[in-house]
């Protein structure tokens, strides 16, 4: 009877071992709290504790030698971020069999080139075993690497009881990558200037739901901030002397997004939303009482356009530029007389000459070697006559996307009915199910759908309420960009505690992400938990 009795309590053994490596698949995933939900993930019941002092990172085997600091870098961030400003204490009182002492990180490619369509795809696991214990990444390219030690530090907590940072429900195996490669948010440095600090925070809590293109559209009706060598009168369209950029300030906006995982696009809206332009080159505008669009019939209107491009290939290597193109009055050419004159000798009317211009434009951005992104007006107006290099940005409404695959063009979603974040009324749970492939099913035609954006719009928003306005309704985009659409709620009600808690995150990091209950930037209604609200 005696073996019977060790076979019955290896078997209980084995039972509870198996209930305590449980994989959380499907509904249950529901239960962890991890922001974008990531494309695979298994765990047990384990719990670990870090080294925080003396945790370090690892990297035999990788290719990558990280010449320029972003992997180094990146560890340093997230390892501040998991300490956050908590008093510490040792872990010299747990076994050194549930101590983790740092994160070996293989990373496979030696580039560290940044560009639309990189390879951000990781593997995460945390073993329980190991002597020493050290979580493992491992990456294609840096990049991906970034985003698994982003997962990794969603994973950690910081326990008020035993005062150490602690990682639960450990073995972690978590492998990743994003569904669509183009995750943007646009800001709006012309309605209001968004000082330098404003605009790295802003990258920084991008990095914490894995979007990675920040469109800059940085000059517009209202002023134009950014120093351009080649036309220096241009700034003279800022707010005022001190609501400006240097192009070298530019330069450290783009290397600080790019050692970050960030692409930047630059974006200048042409020929409208340009009367800025005029303060410094009157010559642009029509008329001195008639400002915009910028000067159709002038060859000097051009050459400025050519300028301003030059001087962006030298900091903006993003492949992609943003022409604009939207929102075009042609009235002040039929109204100008010497433009009026132009178009009869030309034989074109204002539409025809409308498609002169952004035609003109993308031929010169082709020059200095980008793809063109366009409002979607263009392609609505005269979308058979665009480059085939061009990417239209849908924002006017459902149903363009589809037909702007259907026409053999790229696309970038960001309909204004849902993703819009200057919409106070438009709603997390909006944002979450707004989905770029509606009625998008052959493949190939998938495939032309590069991604979606967030746009920012800054009318109403600056440094004093950006944060709010943004977070956490662009949370909930970005989970729709990255996390495999199987995987997404079908309902947004099953992810609210989720993504509440991950607001909650934002804010121990720093960031004034507003309650998920209300509006956009809506305050808290009443006294209570944070993650209630």
């Amino acid at each position: 009877m005696g073996w019977r009795k060790k076979v019955d309590k290896t078997v209980l053994w084995l039972l509870l071992v198996h209930i305590l490596l449980i994989s959380v698949v499907g509904a249950d995933n529901r239960r962890l709290n991890l922001w974008p939900m990531p494309e695979s993930v298994s765990h047990g019941q384990g719990t670990l504790y870090l080294d925080s002092e003396k945790f370090e990172l690892k990297t035999e085997g990788s290719k990558y030698g990280d010449a320029s600091g972003i992997l180094k870098d990146g560890f340093s961030r997230v390892l501040d971020i998991i300490k956050g400003e908590h008093i510490i204490q040792g872990t010299s009182r747990f076994g050194s069999s549930v101590v983790i002492k740092g994160i070996h990180v293989v990373i496979l490619s030696s580039n560290d080139e940044l560009q639309y369509g990189v390879d951000e795809s990781y593997k995460l696991s945390i073993p329980v075993q190991g002597n020493p214990l050290y979580a493992h990444i491992e990456a294609q390219t840096v990049y991906g690497a970034l985003h698994g030690l982003e997962t990794f530090s969603q994973l950690c907590y910081f326990n008020f009881e035993t005062r150490v940072i602690e990682l639960h429900q450990a073995p972690w195996t978590i492998s990743d990558k994003p569904r669509f490669s183009y995750r943007g948010l646009l800001i709006d440095t012309s309605r209001h200037f968004l000082p330098l600090p404003v605009i790295k925070k802003v990258i920084d809590s991008m990095t914490y739901a894995k979007l990675n293109v920040l469109h800059w559209h940085i000059v517009d009706t209202q002023s134009f901030p950014l120093e351009i060598p080649s036309y220096p009168k241009l700034w003279k369209g800022a707010y005022s002397s001190t609501e400006r950029y240097t192009m070298a300030e530019a330069a450290d906006i783009v290397s600080y997004a790019y050692k970050r995982g960030i692409n930047v696009l630059a974006e200048i809206d042409v020929p409208g939303h340009a009367e800025s332009w005029g303060v410094g080159y009157p010559l642009l505008w029509p008329s001195k009482n008639c400002t915009q669009p910028l000067d159709v019939s002038s060859d000097f209107t051009f050459k400025v356009i050519d300028g301003i491009l030059s001087d962006f290939s030298k900091v903006f290597k993003y492949k992609f530029v943003h022409l604009g193109g939207d929102e075009v009055d042609t009235s002040c050419w039929t109204l100008t007389p010497h433009v009026s004159d132009w178009l009869k000798k030309q034989g074109l009317d204002a539409s025809q000459a409308y498609e002169y211009f952004v035609l003109k434009a993308q031929e010169i951005a082709l020059s200095h070697g980008y793809e063109m992104i366009n409002w979607e007006e263009t392609f609505n107006n005269f979308g058979s006559k665009l480059n085939p290099k061009t990417v239209v940005h849908n924002w006017l409404g459902g149903g363009v996307a589809q037909k702007v695959v259907e026409a053999g063009l790229r696309c970038i979603v960001s309909n204004q009915d849902k993703w819009y974040l200057d919409h106070l009324d438009a709603t997390w749970q909006g944002f979450y199910s707004n989905e770029p492939l509606t009625n998008i099913t052959k493949p190939e035609q998938q495939a032309l759908v590069l991604g979606g954006e967030v746009c920012m719009w800054g009318e109403h928003i600056d440094g004093s309420d950006i944060e709010q306005t943004i977070w956490p309704r662009a949370a909930a985009a970005a989970e729709r960009l990255w996390t495999p659409y199987d995987k997404l709620a079908k309902d947004p009600r099953e992810v609210t505690a989720r993504l509440a808690n991950f607001r909650c995150l934002l804010n121990k990091r720093g960031v004034a992400a507003a309650p998920l209950a209300g509006p956009g930037r809506v305050a808290p209604f009443e006294p209570g938990s944070c993650y209630r609200q």
